[in-house]
């Protein structure tokens, strides 16, 4: 009798232990999700707010210095799978002195026979020239619908930052590209109200 109880008290004693650990792995398995979720937006102001991974900066105002010196800038366009756009920028390459904005524009077109929705990223190379890549205007991170067959201008208004000339690490870089990418998402969701607006009219 007294080597069950022993066997039973082993036995509780090693489920009491088996429980606590999966316990504590199911909690740092969900911990890890939500680091996960979070890291990605933290990562985004990070990298908008720092130039890091060539991630342009936003700005309202204009430069008010414009160099002498002048700079190539190359544009990229890119569509993920699953998305049936004709995405290209309408041109390739302009040279511009340091500090001048600088409009240029990017068409996509659905080659598809149905509405279908996108979302741009983007980035730039070499990915420190990214600090002084300042975007005024821009059609990145807006969900983005195009009917069957519709097509889209989408501008792009920037200047590099003069301040450029003045990072060694960038005092010989003489092209900056400038590349996005569209991803397919799901269709966006009306706005409320929206429907009974129309209704009403």
């Amino acid at each position: 009798m007294a080597t069950e109880h022993k066997n039973d008290d082993g036995l509780r004693r090693q489920n009491r232990s088996n429980r606590t650990i999966a316990v504590a792995c199911l909690s740092f398995f969900v911990c890890m999700i939500g680091v996960a979720y979070a890291s990605v937006p933290l990562y985004r102001i990070f990298c908008e707010y720092t130039g890091y991974a060539g991630t342009t900066q936003r700005t309202e105002q204009y430069s008010d210095t414009i160099l002498d010196r002048t700079i190539n800038v190359r544009f990229d366009a890119n569509t993920a799978n699953g998305l049936p756009w004709d995405f290209s920028p309408m041109q390739r390459e302009v040279t511009i002195r340091i500090g001048e904005t600088t409009l240029v524009k990017y068409q996509a077109k659905n080659a598809f026979d149905q509405p279908s929705y996108g979302r741009a990223s983007f980035n730039v190379s070499p990915g420190r020239a990214g600090a002084y890549f300042n975007k005024v205007e821009c059609f990145c991170f807006t969900d983005t619908t195009l009917q069957a067959g519709e097509s889209m201008e989408m501008p792009v208004v920037f200047f590099v930052d003069p301040e450029i000339v003045n990072d060694p690490d960038l005092k010989d870089v003489k092209t900056i590209t400038l590349s996005y990418t569209f991803f397919p998402i799901e269709k966006p969701q009306p706005v409320a109200g929206a429907g009974a607006q129309g209704n009403g009219s």
